[in-house]
This record gives structure tokens, sequence and C-alpha cells, in this order.
């Protein structure tokens, strides 16, 4: 027969193996995952660091980081015994989903209780299935009730609703104990059960192939080889959410840098999508949307960031809350001031103080180099820094020199933060302000501190740092499902964006320390 070739028999036989295996492994599933069961594995417990401070797990007297203070992750937690690290994993890895409901915790808030023994809960971390992002509001407190608790050894998690394969995981930071101690997830499920999974780590030795392994890979691998030709040489279908198209973004020029690495990220991953940042600052941004026609004609989707709310009449603006952007006052180098009391910035923004010496810096004449109108960095300085007062009247064309002898302070308004950043870094005694990641990127500058506060992911999560803002995004009504504007604004907020804000100092609002600052 001509169809009893050695190539059409290597053919059945993958192709048997391939409906075969997948079934053998599909009853095995069926046998093992059937009904509600949610598990547990521990993927990481280890010693991260030096014993810190005392033995009490206390600071030293003076608060600071005691000798032997792990460093890395955590870093606020300070003055521990035997710090610890454990990457905990809880799963739905049964056949049915499980609703909260179908917790058997009498604690109507809360549903499992994890214990360390022998150990201290320090600091948690959650850490949500990428493809279940909203699993992080079910961790946060409402009115103070529910959400993630932990004290002592244990942590008290939520009542998550999760479906089938659906996972979260739990970094936790733990102390006054050894890693490798016993860890317990304690609690039920309503016709079902909660049990220990096992996951290998890197110091378990895998498993050698048994003979019929080794002879289905073999089979397969041939099999694969034919198909790779195909593969390599077809056009890769865009991930799943992209969309194409053109979309222009307007508004914050502090915001602007973020902006632009994520409309590059998207378009990376993205093919056929074009997304132009055009910035001019965030009221103008806003005005510009609310004068477009709602997308009507042929002209690129619009989409508006802005430091700060919109105005209330500007009632038909559709607003999502990206992040919290973190702000800094800026000098140039040669003041060498590296603190400023909100009081000294005041004076100085009032004209009170005209020369560095007299908050104890050089003898050079301080020059305000500010924004112009349009700019809601500036809005922001003068509600979260200036105590709600404007900066003084425009005196200098050059941030140089005074417009008129009768000048008291020297104040200039640029365009853009490009624009203030270059002119701080170049003029002696000037000080400005900015989006924190563009500041720290500019050589000549350098960020000041405000009251001896520092802006850091912490400080912004807790509002200690005061100049902070939500950066909103602004559509002309809701994007239509399935849109550019729709697909980027999911990849900001919620999708791989989060990864690039985080890298500007930024916090997203999908976070939960994000969410608890976004929402209030």
């Amino acid at each position: 027969m001509d169809w009893f070739t050695p190539e059409n028999i290597v053919a059945m036989v993958a192709a048997l193996l391939g409906l075969l295996v997948p079934a053998a492994g599909a009853s095995y599933q069926l046998r093992t995952r059937r009904g509600k069961r949610v598990g547990h594995r521990v993927q990481l417990d280890t010693a991260i660091g030096g014993t810190g401070g005392t033995g009490d797990d206390g600071a030293g007297d003076d608060g600071g980081a005691p000798p032997n203070a792990p460093l890395g992750l955590f870093t606020d937690q300070l003055g521990m015994s035997d710090p610890t690290l454990v990457l905990l994993r809880v799963e739905n890895v049964g056949t049915t989903g499980i609703a909260d409901t179908d917790y058997t915790n009498p604690d109507r808030n809360h549903g499992l209780t994890v214990v360390f023994s022998g150990r201290r809960v320090r600091s948690v971390e959650v850490i949500p299935d990428p493809k279940a992002p909203h699993l992080l509001g079910h961790f946060v407190p409402v009115e103070g009730k529910g959400g993630l608790q932990y004290g002592g050894n244990a942590i008290r998690l939520p009542r998550v609703p999760l479906n089938e394969d659906q996972h979260f995981k739990l970094l936790v930071l733990l102390s006054g104990g050894h890693a490798g101690g016993r860890i317990d997830v304690r609690g039920g499920i309503q016709d079902g059960k909660v049990e220990r999974t096992r996951s290998m780590s890197v110091d378990d030795k895998p498993p050698l192939f048994s003979k019929v392994a080794l002879g289905t890979t073999v089979v397969l691998a041939v099999c694969l080889l034919t198909l790779a030709g195909i593969v390599v040489f077809r056009q890769p279908a865009p991930p799943i959410g992209c969309a194409a198209g053109e979309l222009k973004v307007v508004g914050s020029t502090a915001f602007a840098p973020a902006m632009r690495k994520l409309a590059e990220r998207y378009e990376g991953e993205c093919p056929g999508s074009r997304i132009r940042v055009d910035v001019h600052g965030s009221n103008e941004g806003v005005r510009e949307l609310m004068e477009a026609d709602g997308g009507l004609t042929a002209a690129p989707a619009l989409l508006a960031v802005s430091d700060g709310p919109k105005p209330p009449s500007f009632t038909q603006l559709r607003e999502d809350r990206i992040a919290i952007a973190a702000f800094t006052l800026v000098v140039n180098d040669k003041v060498g001031v590296g603190n400023l009391t909100i009081d000294q910035v005041r004076r100085i923004y009032q004209g009170d103080v005209v020369n560095w010496a007299e908050l104890g810096g050089p003898d050079l004449p301080i020059r305000l180099v500010s924004r112009d109108a349009n700019s809601g960095t500036r809005d922001l300085l003068r509600r979260r820094i200036l105590g709600g007062q404007g900066e003084p009247a425009f005196t200098s064309r050059d941030c140089e020199t005074r417009n008129s002898p009768q000048d008291k302070i020297i104040r200039c308004e640029l365009d853009s933060t490009t624009e203030v950043l270059t002119t701080v870094a170049r003029l002696p005694g000037a000080i400005g302000y900015s989006e924190l990641g563009a500041a720290v990127a500019t050589k000549g500058l350098h960020p000041v501190t405000i009251d001896g506060h520092a802006p850091s992911i912490q400080a912004i999560g807790d509002d200690t740092y005061r100049f902070t803002e939500i950066e909103y995004a602004y559509t002309n009504g809701a994007p239509a499902p399935g849109s550019l504007t729709s697909s980027f604004l999911n990849y900001v907020i919620r999708g791989n964006g989060q990864e690039v804000l985080k890298a500007f100092g930024h916090l997203p609002c999908y976070t939960p320390s994000g969410l608890r600052r976004c929402q209030s």
C-alpha cells in the first residue's frame, strides 16, 4: 500500500499519542481534582539576611537601622532577628468555582488562616493571579472590616472567590524563627476540602524519565520539529487584548516620560497600533479633549492625562485613575541645600526670602523657575505645598534678570517640565519643581526633601510625603469596547504597564496601597 509509508506511520503514531496522552491526563485530573478544593503550597521559604538589632525584634534606641539589618526588600522593617521570607501560593485546584459563601469559617469576614509556627509576621504583600487582578480588591478592608489582617504568627485571609485554576500568592516577611518551619493553612470549604499541594523547589532533584515517557517524548519531538518550520515563518498573532489603530495622548508634561514609555511598550507588544504623545500641560490637554468631537471624524482617538482632577463643569468627560505620581522641588547643584521645611518653601514662593544665604546656603539670589498657567504641576504645588496661595507675579523673561529694577524677586514661567529642569540645572541659585522620575534623571540639579521626607513608594502610599497627586486619564465618554483607547487604558492601569509606572517612581492605583490612596 502506498499509504503505508514511514512518514505516515510516524504521523499516525504521533496522532495516537496526541490523543491518548491528553485523554489519560484528563482522566487523572478528573479523578484527583473533582469537586471544590483549595490548595496551598510553599514556593519559597528562605533566610534573607543576618540578625539585626535586639533579640526582641525592636529597633535601636535612636530608631535607626541596626548594623546587621537585612537589605533589599522590606527595608522599612528594621531591627528583626532571624528574618525569613516566605512565598505561599493559594489556588483553586478543583473542578468547581469557589464562592465567598463556601468557606466554613464562623468569622463572616475571613475564610482561611495561615499560621507560621515559631515565627512572627512582620509584613505581607499580595500578588494576584495575572489573569484575575481584580482579586486584589478583596484584600482591602471596608470600613475597618474584612480584608487581609495579620498579627503575631498568623494571617487572616478574606473570603476570596476563586474560579477554577485561579490563585493568589502571599509574600510574607517574618522574624524570630528559622526558614523551613511549620506552616499551616486552617479553614474549610463546604462540600470540599483545603489541602496542601506540592511544587518542586530549586533544591529538589528532578525525577528521571521513565522508558515510556522518554519514548513518547522522542516521538512527539519528531512531530514538533516538522511543525517548527511552519511556526517560524508564520506571522505571529498579537496578544489577546491588543487593538490596532491610532491614539493621541495629550495633557501633563510631567507625566509625559512615563506615557511615552508606556506607548512604546504597547506598540511593541501590539502590532498595528500607533500611540502619539503630544503634551502641553494638564489644563490644556483637558480643554482640547472637551473641544474634540468625541470621535465623530476620522481624527485619531484622544486621551488626556492630568495632574489632578478635571474642573467639575466638564461632566461629559469620563475619568480613570492611573497612579499616584510623586513630584519634587529641585535646586541647582551649586545651592547645596538638601532639605527645606514647608515654612521655608512658602517664604521663598511668597518673595520673603530672596537669597539662599538667608537659609544657610551660599550667597546666591533665588531664581524661581516656574510652569505656566496650563500646568497641573503648578496647581499641585499651590494646593499641596503652598497652602492654597499662588506664586508671585512673573518678573523675568530669561529667568536670569528682572524685567524691572523694582521687582523684588526673579521669577519666570516655562511651557514644559523639560524646560524647567534644564533651566534649573543651568542657572546657579535656581529652584523649580518637577515629576520625580524626570528630576532624578537630570544632571546639574538635585531634589530636596520636604520637612525631612523623601518621596518613596511607602511614603506615597501612606501620604507622609506631601508633594503627590493622583494622575487621571480622561476620555470623551466611555471608550468603545475593543478600541485602542480601551485596550491601552487597561494595559496602563491593570496590565504590564504597572511595571513601567513603578520604574518611574509612581504607585499604581491597582495595588493594595494604591487602592487606598486612589479611592480616598
